[in-house]
């Protein structure tokens, strides 16, 4: 059940019946006129009955949403159909219904809700869309009923509301992907096992026709029990993704801001690693506080968590840094897109890359960003950070507001080489 508490108020025109015939039932008591005396106590009489027969119980409403899809990217429209049940014994009103939605989704539907009879339903339909990432809400729901002569008001709240989840835009990044070198990747190692402590070659016990070649002979004599060496397992290449999420560091405002780039850029980045067989972990403020940059988790993971992620304080940064160190102390891809905020954070952040390891670094030239600036040029500060990371062995592309990700990630992973990318 949904229902939420229910207002009772005059309408306008309730309130002018009530004032007018208060004035003409006293007027009329001190003219002594009886016949605008009566005109005035019916005037005064007709909403206040009204008010009287509307707070009668108020229905038993139930409401649920099914919305399709769930997960939204931005700008895609989604089709939200409510449904609602009358699960009271006696037949419903009339209402009007107001769905309330986050502001990003656009105006607030509004339709009839006929009446219904116990147990029957009733399902409306409407779109959604929305150019802001993150969680919105759907809901909850006011409906409000007047009576026949509009003098008052009845307001009802259904309070289940429902959640959709927009995503990060998504580009395409074409066939390039990192050049292989190092541990984890494609070059003198070409795989790694993507958890923590999984060996090549897994133990289990002996089952009715199993070769005895494959006997593990020392497992076998600690437990006790014939153990056999089970298959080779799938082995996956490892991608550690690391976001600067501090809010000091970064420029511009909504979809264009830095930010909101850096978002884009390894939501996109992930999608292309996940197609190649990478096992990921993304490493940011929000899988820092919840524990998940440690665990290597699906794509679907890693696009909620970029979807919800937010600017944060600067000391989140560091924690970041260490976390993405121990991650790529085995081997494989690092990926970093950091703001050119703080030289000696970005000198930190080099210690991320272990030998062996194919580091890939987007510096963001923010004040590209700055919505603000009509004309601009990549200052001579931005140029000079960017060679700090090519001493430690990473590829390094300067970012600016024009850039795509596409463009980019081809220039850091083919050329391979040290560019910088001009503001547009």
């Amino acid at each position: 059940m949904a229902s939420g508490r229910r207002r009772h108020t005059l309408t306008t025109r309730g309130r002018c019946f009530v004032a007018a015939g208060t004035t003409l039932t006293l007027g009329g008591m001190l003219l002594g006129f009886s016949d605008l005396t009566r005109v005035g106590v019916l005037l005064v009489v007709l909403p206040l009955a009204a008010l009287l027969l509307t707070r009668r119980r108020p229905p038993a409403i139930a409401i649920s949403r099914e919305v399709q899809p769930a997960r939204l990217g931005l700008d895609q429209r989604a089709e939200v159909r409510v449904t609602f049940q009358n699960r009271g014994g006696r037949r419903s009103p009339l209402f009007l219904a107001e769905e309330r939605l986050d502001y990003a989704l656009g105006d607030r539907p509004r339709f009839v809700l006929p009446r219904m009879d116990p147990g029957a339903r009733r399902r409306l339909t409407y779109r959604v869309s929305s150019h802001v990432r993150g969680r919105h809400l759907l809901g909850p729901i006011a409906l409000r009923q007047r009576d026949p002569f509009g003098l008052t008001h009845v307001g009802l709240v259904l309070r289940s509301t429902t959640e959709v989840l927009v995503l990060p835009r998504i580009e395409p990044l074409g066939a390039a992907r990192p050049r292989g070198e190092g541990l984890g990747s494609e070059g003198e190692i070409p795989h790694m096992v993507a958890s923590h402590g999984e060996d090549d070659v897994s133990i289990r016990t002996y089952r009715e026709g199993d070769e005895l070649r494959r006997v593990h002979w020392p497992a076998t004599a600690h437990r006790g029990e014939i153990m056999v060496r089970q298959e080779d397992r799938p082995a996956r290449r490892r991608a550690v993704l690391l976001l600067d999420s501090r809010s000091a560091a970064h420029r511009g405002s909504g979809s264009t801001s830095s930010f909101e780039w850096a978002v884009s850029a390894l939501a996109s980045i992930a999608v292309r690693l996940v197609s190649e067989g990478y096992a990921v972990h993304l490493v940011s403020d929000g899988t820092l506080a919840d524990g998940a940059s440690g665990q290597l988790v699906d794509l679907d993971a890693i696009l909620s968590a970029l979807a919800l992620a937010q600017p944060g304080p600067a000391e989140a940064f560091d924690a970041a840094v260490r976390e993405g160190q121990t991650l790529a102390a085995t081997g494989g891809v690092v990926v970093a897109v950091v703001a050119d905020h703080d030289e000696d954070a970005l000198r930190r952040l080099t210690a991320v890359r272990q030998p062996g390891t194919v580091g890939l670094l987007l510096l963001l030239d923010t004040r590209s960003f700055d919505n603000r600036a009509e004309e601009y040029e990549c200052p001579e500060s931005t140029t000079a950070m960017s060679s700090i990371p090519g001493t430690a062995g990473w590829t390094t592309q300067v970012v600016g507001s024009g850039d795509s990700v596409r463009a980019v990630w081809e220039r850091a992973t083919v050329t391979g080489s040290l560019q910088q990318v001009g503001a547009r």
